[in-house]
């Protein structure tokens, strides 16, 4: 029998982050959570930041457990995307990581005064939002001169955790593709537009695809975690890339896929960047895939609305579990009232339900009044969101799209893929809900030899894994028409 491969699949996100053990035994990928931890924001003096030093002491703290019950071959790292850090001359943060909802980016639109947006978008085919990291340096260069002149370094998130275990600094290729400052098609740094934005181009490091070896852990890291040597692998590093490389997809062919977790990152994947007229309007990004593909895709919002109104009802001394919000749901009548998820008023920590409520009360409709006809509206709202946001990539790509994969912690919520099978008319194949560290695992088992592509990891995950499908019930299509009005009208084109 063959003797299993074990790999270590470090998965942080916007809210928690994990350390989870894979072992492939030829056939299958078997997942073991070895430790898992909060990822909370720390506010400070105004600044909301990421405890990254607290993250680091965390997987050092799994990479311990994990070692406890035998040795692994390699590790590797995906977070969220957009954050960052920056080094100076002697390794050293220049700062904690800022969070991407904090509002140092309010006012952003102020550099299309100097570039132009289709200029950066023929560049880079990255959707604009406030949260990227062009903007983010954009307002380091305006307000933080000094940081910028220290600087020798830019790190990702992920890039800066392997640093910290490795001492070597690189830039994987899917991240990367996330700040807006990619040239996506030459799958390099844009040299002009981090010129133009005055920000020195020797900072950024080497691009490198997924599947690149970083180096060693370091003495001290094994000295500290009681680990044998192992070796830290670039996987797609960005944890949208690491969970489409896990779909379920045996067939061939063109599948729909929507990473469902705290934001839905809603596309299909592409050859090429697609950077027509008619993607910019619409607004979608091209990032990087995890064997140097393009996902097409758009960011819409996704949990994050509920996650915080949970977090605020909980202020109020009122703990709801998602089962508890989902049985208050379907408990509740439909109010026919819908909000736009991707309103910036909803980007923002804080005082979740209220927004809802006023978002209603301003656009003419009742406004829910319990907790839960606030989770039906954001629910009924996102569902609706995605069969507008599929209209528009069908347009962009030329192609029909016959069923969606939900992958991801969002594939667990039963109601919303119903809710999405229905609005969207389309099954809705569920499943896995760890595609993230699945795919992770399987970039970590393509460098070793293990599997030979992406394609074949996702047969193993496909066997290993099983998933679920909703069928679309009648109910939503009117729903969609007030939709349509009271919402997309509104909102106008991009």
């Amino acid at each position: 029998m063959k003797t299993a491969k074990r790999v270590l699949a470090v998965d942080l996100g916007a809210s928690s982050g994990r350390v989870m053990s894979a072992a492939f035994d030829g056939k299958t990928i078997a997942l073991e959570e070895a430790h898992r931890f909060p990822n909370d924001p720390v506010r400070a003096n105004g600044t909301l930041y990421w405890d990254v030093l607290r993250i680091l002491l965390e997987i050092k703290a799994g990479i311990r457990k994990a070692a406890a019950d035998g040795a692994f071959d390699t590790l590797g790292i995906d977070t969220w995307g957009v954050d960052f850090a920056l080094l100076d001359a002697y390794g050293r943060m220049i700062g904690n990581p800022v969070h991407y909802r904090d509002d140092r980016t309010d006012g952003w639109e102020c550099l299309f005064d100097r570039i132009p947006k289709e200029e950066i978008y023929r560049i880079t085919g990255g959707q604009f939002l406030q949260i990227n990291t062009l903007y983010q340096l954009d307002y380091l260069v305006r307000e933080r001169p000094e940081d910028i002149e220290r600087a020798r370094t830019f790190l990702m998130m992920p890039d800066l955790i392997g640093y910290f275990l490795t001492g070597r600094c690189l830039n994987e290729f899917t991240n990367a593709s996330n700040t807006q400052l990619l040239d996506a098609r030459a799958r390099g740094w844009s040299d002009a537009l981090i010129g133009k934005i005055g920000v020195p181009a020797g900072i950024f490091q080497e691009v490198v695809m997924p599947g690149t070896g970083l180096g060693p852990l370091l003495p001290g890291v094994l000295e500290e975690t009681l680990a044998k040597p192992a070796g830290v692998v670039c996987v797609a590093s960005h944890d949208t890339g690491s969970a489409v490389a896990a779909l379920p997809v045996t067939g061939g062919g063109d599948a729909l896929f929507i990473s469902s977790g705290t934001w839905s990152l809603l596309g299909a994947e592409v050859d090429e960047p697609l950077t027509s007229a008619e993607a910019l309007a619409h607004n979608f990004t091209n990032e990087g895939g995890a064997e140097g593909n393009i996902r097409f895709l758009k960011n819409v919002m996704g949990s994050w609305p509920v996650q915080e109104s949970c977090r605020q009802w909980a202020r109020e001394g009122k703990a709801y579990s998602y089962a508890d919000l989902d049985a208050m749901c379907l408990a509740s009548s439909p109010l026919g009232s819908y909000v736009d998820v991707d309103d910036p008023v909803f980007i923002k920590d804080g005082n979740m339900p209220a927004r809802v409520v006023r978002a209603c009360e301003q656009t003419g409709q009742k406004a829910p009044q319990t907790p839960g006809e606030v989770v039906r509206v954001l629910y009924e709202s996102l569902a609706l969101k995605y069969r507008a946001v599929i209209g528009e990539l069908e347009a962009c790509t030329g192609k029909r799209y016959t069923a969606i994969h939900i992958i991801g912690g969002g594939s667990q919520s039963e109601l919303l893929c119903r809710m999405a099978a229905s609005a969207t008319g389309l099954p809705v194949h569920a499943g896995p809900v760890e595609a993230t560290a699945l795919g992770n695992a399987s970039m970590q088992l393509i460098a070793a030899g293990e599997l030979a592509s992406v394609a074949e990891a996702r047969k193993v995950i496909a066997d290993s894994y099983p998933v679920k499908t909703y069928l679309p019930e009648a109910g939503m299509e009117e729903a969609y028409g007030r939709f349509e009005s009271v919402v997309l009208h509104r909102a106008g084109a991009f």
